[in-house]
């Protein structure tokens, strides 16, 4: 076809040592510290500096929305990056950067506003302590495609089920590090004298950390770039349009190529994106207001009382504890991790999957009814289980169904047919983590508002849990 560009196919994955898969996985370390962090003082930051609770499910709204629409894009484009440092690290970077300076804002909005206007005023540190979280959450969730793509394109079948262990594992381990950095009382202690205030060092503490992973990823595995060779209109004649190391173009993505796309995916991958959806609402319902939740239910204090007040103090201490109970659901997490790989010959991806939904519904339904101090702490165990199931068997599953795509057109001999990369699929995936941060920023900020208490969330994400439990064991097929 007149026109038709080609691009040079990248080479093919070979064996990667642990190490690199380690230094490959390192981001989710440091992605997880600063999810965490967020977690556990999103809510209170804002509430402290003033945010009125009807206005609380919009910060949660406006991110979702604009990564549930970009990141199908943002997959699709570093499918066909022609960078020379390769497809998916310079989307990493940039959402890398975006994310610490969503971050800066978050911890920093009192300081920012008194910076420069020299007083603080009540609209300017709500307004940019939300601007900072949607930057955050927007950069923080669209990272998550291109890493899982990166590890895709440049490991063996082996290799991605391997590296995605170990991302959950750091993952949790990070979580961990970001939850116990809540837990101390940073204003009593030298570094929070020297910059003024507890948020600040914990800022410093993310900025050194995060920037370190960031830069043992990006050096881990060198990427093929996806170079244009010629376009078939300029060979020269007499010249055999190159094959072996070549594969044609994908046209430009459009929205409306890109809703096509993603309509069109294998039943098997649209199944697997519901259960996605399912699985994402139960558990970030939970982690968004959990630490509200033991502050003001477990602990009864009131985060709206005067800061000097029996009430708030109750509120701060049950945020600390939270923090405590968020750090044994990344442990138990990272631990979890491990023990996939054992009860995976046994079991099945489909089973783990099935299993970490059934225990994540059941453990929610006795927080719901047992909501005091050590039988919520011993709960946040099923949080863990949850969070390393979400973050590795529907990635894996997606490498499967790309196996077993890859057989089929060699058995049919179209090695040469242009086929989805695993961008496209990888975002789709992701895209059921932003859909479900509106549905919970929605519909349980509407019910926590209507019901006047978070005592509802561990009810709800307990039956969502449970239904997306059974769709599992319906529809969820390779």
């Amino acid at each position: 076809m007149a026109g038709e560009q080609v691009y040079s196919r990248p080479e093919p994955p070979v064996s990667r040592s642990t190490a690199s898969i380690l230094m490959h996985s390192a981001i989710m370390f440091g992605r997880e510290m600063c999810y965490a962090v967020e977690g556990a003082f999103a809510t209170p930051v804002l509430l402290s500096v003033g945010l009125p609770r009807n206005l609380y499910s919009l910060v949660w709204f406006i991110s979702p929305m604009l990564g549930f629409v970009l990141q199908p894009l943002l997959g699709s484009a570093s499918d066909t990056c022609t960078s020379p440092w390769g497809r998916r690290r310079p989307f990493i970077l940039v959402m890398s950067l975006l994310m610490l300076l969503g971050l800066a804002l978050f911890l920093n909005s009192d300081a920012i506003v008194e910076v420069v206007a020299g007083h603080v005023e009540t609209f300017w540190p709500i307004a940019i302590a939300m601007l900072g979280i949607v930057l955050f959450d927007f950069s923080a969730d669209l990272i998550d495609g291109p890493i899982k793509a990166y590890l895709f394109d440049v490991c063996s079948h082996a290799d991605k089920m391997r590296g995605l262990h170990w991302q959950a594992l750091l993952t949790g381990v990070g979580g961990v590090l970001g939850y116990l950095i809540g837990t101390v009382d940073w204003e009593t202690t030298i570094l929070g004298h020297l910059l003024g205030s507890e948020y600040h060092v914990i800022f410093m503490f993310v900025l050194v950390i995060f920037s370190l992973c960031l830069i043992i990823h990006l050096c881990s595995m060198s990427e093929s770039p996806l170079a244009p060779v010629l376009s078939v209109e300029n060979f020269p004649s007499g010249m055999e349009r190159p094959i072996a190391n070549t594969t044609p173009s994908r046209p430009p993505m459009t929205l409306k190529l890109l809703l096509k796309t993603l309509a069109n995916i294998p039943a098997p991958l649209r199944c697997l994106c519901i259960s996605h959806l399912l699985g994402w609402t139960a558990f970030l319902a939970i982690m968004l207001f959990f630490t509200d939740f033991m502050g003001q239910i477990v602990y009864k204090g009131n985060p709206y009382a005067d800061h000097k007040s029996v009430a708030y103090i109750l509120y701060e201490h049950g945020v600390e504890i939270g923090c405590w109970g968020l750090s044994i659901n990344a442990l138990v997490s990272s631990a979890y991790s491990y023990v996939q790989r054992l009860l995976k010959p046994l079991v099945g991806l489909q089973g783990l999957y099935f299993a970490g939904y059934l225990v994540f519904g059941i453990g929610t339904a006795f927080l719901a009814l047992f909501p005091n101090v050590y039988a919520t702490l011993a709960l946040c165990s099923v949080f863990g289980v949850m969070s390393s199931t979400l973050y590795t068997v529907p990635f894996s599953l997606v490498a499967e169904i790309h196996k077993h795509e890859e057989m089929l057109h060699l058995l049919e001999g179209e090695t040469d047919k242009l086929q989805r990369g695993s961008g496209i699929d990888c975002a789709a995936l992701t895209c059921m983590v932003q859909l479900a941060q509106v549905a919970v920023g929605v519909g349980v900020g509407a019910l926590v508002t209507a019901a006047g208490t978070t005592a509802v969330v561990p009810i709800i994400a307990s039956i969502v849990a449970l239904i997306g439990c059974i769709f599992i064991g319906l529809f969820v097929h390779i």
